[in-house]
């Protein structure tokens, strides 16, 4: 058995026992190897970023979260195709940019066969011509998206004038290749679309933000017949009923992430085998 076999395997046998550690030796013993292997082995695991860990002392040894890690994934070679199309959409510009660059990690490292074959091959004929952007706006953006604070931002707008804002985001929105952060402006006490790429300083704050209604704030603009991607309507939350049939929550904020799997590799093998 080769080391890239080996080490799938390992998360495997970890995930297999989880929550009961195993100890070195029986790993060893397991896969025919010396304990100094298996040590490594576990040791470039955990760098990569794999959420084993070693319990010291009697009946300890080392485990794995099983609800943290993501077992292999059966793509289709299409299916396989369109990701790696997808990713590379989201270049330094977009959203979330840096994230989408682990998470693709992630999922490579879960491909396998002719899926991941297919995705390869694809990814070698794609290019891109760099935008120029600043990460720390757009961190600070994913920052108030996420916790849902305000932000404080500058703005050119398309003469080139500039102005300072202090804006309560709402969500996110894509047209014509570009990204736009939509959001009540405090300063216009109106609802307003900024152009990511014009953001040329952003800051983010610890208040809290009202809640605002995305559908609601592109009312009356030209941007007021934009629907969700059906890609994403997977991602929609659900809707929680009490016994009564009452909808709980139907604005969907604060909608709770319960039975989401957190996604964490499975294995990062091409940093694992550096």
């Amino acid at each position: 058995m080769n080391r890239t076999t080996r080490l799938y395997a390992l998360v495997e046998e970890l995930r297999a026992a989880a929550p009961r550690p195993l100890t070195v030796a029986a790993l060893a013993a397991r896969f025919e190897v010396s304990t100094r292997s298996v040590q490594r082995d576990l040791q470039a695991l955990m760098e990569a970023g794999v959420p084993v860990r070693a319990t010291p002392g009697r009946g300890g040894g080392w485990s794995i979260d099983p609800d943290m890690t993501l077992p292999p994934i059966r793509f289709t070679v299409d299916e396989a195709s369109a990701l790696a199309v997808a990713l590379a959409a989201a270049d330094a510009c977009a959203p979330y940019a840096g994230a989408a660059r682990t998470a693709a990690q992630k999922i490579t490292a879960s491909m396998s066969g002719p899926a991941s074959a297919a995705a390869q091959k694809l990814a070698a004929r794609i290019v891109t011509l760099p935008s120029p952007s600043d990460s720390s706006v757009r961190v600070a953006v994913e920052q108030a998206l996420t916790s849902n604070t305000v932000l404080r931002l500058s703005y050119a707008d398309a003469a080139g004038s500039e102005s300072d804002r202090v804006v309560e985001p709402a969500g996110l929105l894509s047209a014509g290749g570009r990204w736009y952060l939509i959001a009540w402006c405090r300063t216009r006490q109106a609802g307003r679309g900024f152009r990511l790429d014009r953001i040329t300083a952003a800051a983010p704050t610890t208040e809290q933000a009202q809640p605002r209604d995305l559908t609601g704030l592109l009312r009356g603009s030209a941007a007021a017949d934009a629907v969700q991607p059906a890609t994403l309507a997977s991602l929609k939350p659900r809707i929680e009923k009490t016994e009564d049939t009452v909808p709980v929550n139907p604005s969907g904020h604060g909608a709770s992430a319960r039975g989401a799997a957190a996604l964490l590799p499975q294995m990062l093998l091409h940093r694992a085998l550096q």
